[in-house]
């Protein structure tokens, strides 16, 4: 059985699809076995690109912008959607069912920096008229940094991706009161990458019939049969049951997962209305210099 050397930018349901082929069986079923390891500041994505010990990496389209924003190509191409909306939340510290996004206006909100959730979360405030100069942003650092700072009692909002927020809210600590993705609406967020000579071995085939397959499932799929199946895998042994099941729930109703493979032009163009809005990029980068079309449709 051939391997093959997977990797992720960062580690969380969110990219269910994505573990899905691992966990659902579902490369077995097409002959390959796998490496999966999440990014670390020892092993990036692109140093595994660049020395060949990795196949395939969960990403995002925007992380070409810098190369291209600096007048070079890419080393590798996004082939195809995992995510097509943004799959943060915004937590508050009391359940508020009538929670309005002008309410973040004046309060200290612990927000990720990373370079797309923030991009995503000026955009989304913008398309709810919010001014996110009028919010008191707070950055504690890293993921786990953010939740440990509101878990001490920093902040009355914080912005986290899943399964982070429905941890606080099962542990009555924060409790979920808006999402990014519903503000922002479709958009080209996770995908998967690879290089261009990579794409055309039969391996590349096999991955995305397999990678198919894993989106079907967990279209279709309950939440509690996805989330089992992600915990016998081993990919969350920290996470409640009942929080992974309700944060695979979520992302199921809000319809970050999508049947197509290919990432469309429609959501790369909004991906660019996002970043230009934020100042991270100077101009419209043709999608067929960031895109390429998955070997099998």
């Amino acid at each position: 059985m051939s391997k093959i050397n997977l990797m992720a930018l960062r580690h969380s349901a969110f990219y269910t699809p994505y573990l899905m082929t691992m966990a659902g069986g579902f490369l077995k079923q097409q002959g390959l076995d796998y490496d999966y390891q999440p990014e670390n500041a020892q092993c990036t994505v692109a140093d595994s690109f660049f020395n060949g010990s990795c196949d395939v990496a969960q990403s995002a389209v925007a992380t070409s912008f810098a190369a291209l924003e600096n007048g070079r190509q890419a080393d590798w191409v996004h082939f195809a959607q995992i995510n097509a909306r943004d799959g943060f939340f915004i937590a508050a510290r009391e359940p508020d069912l009538d929670f309005r996004w002008s309410k973040l206006q004046g309060k200290k909100v612990l927000v990720d920096h990373f370079f797309q959730p923030l991009a995503m979360l000026k955009y989304g405030l913008h398309k709810k008229n919010v001014n996110f100069q009028l919010l008191k942003v707070q950055d504690a650092g890293d993921v786990n940094q953010i939740e440990q700072a509101f878990r001490s009692g920093q902040a009355d909002y914080v912005h986290m991706q899943g399964p982070a927020p429905q941890q606080l809210e099962y542990e009555g600590i924060g409790y979920v009161v808006a999402s990014v993705g519903e503000a922002v609406g479709p958009v080209a967020f996770s995908s998967l990458c690879a290089t261009s000579e990579w794409l055309k071995t039969d391996m590349a085939t096999a991955f995305l019939q397999a990678y198919k397959a894993a989106k079907h499932y967990v279209l279709n799929a309950p939440a509690e049969e996805i989330a089992a199946r992600e915990q016998e895998a081993g990919f969350f042994p920290e996470i409640n049951p009942d929080v992974l099941i309700s944060t695979i729930d979520a992302y199921q109703c809000l319809g970050c997962w999508q049947t197509e493979l290919n990432i469309s032009r429609s959501s790369y163009e909004n991906l660019l209305d996002v970043f230009l809005y934020s100042g991270a990029i100077t101009q419209r980068h043709a999608y067929e210099k960031v895109i390429q079309a998955p070997p099998i449709t």
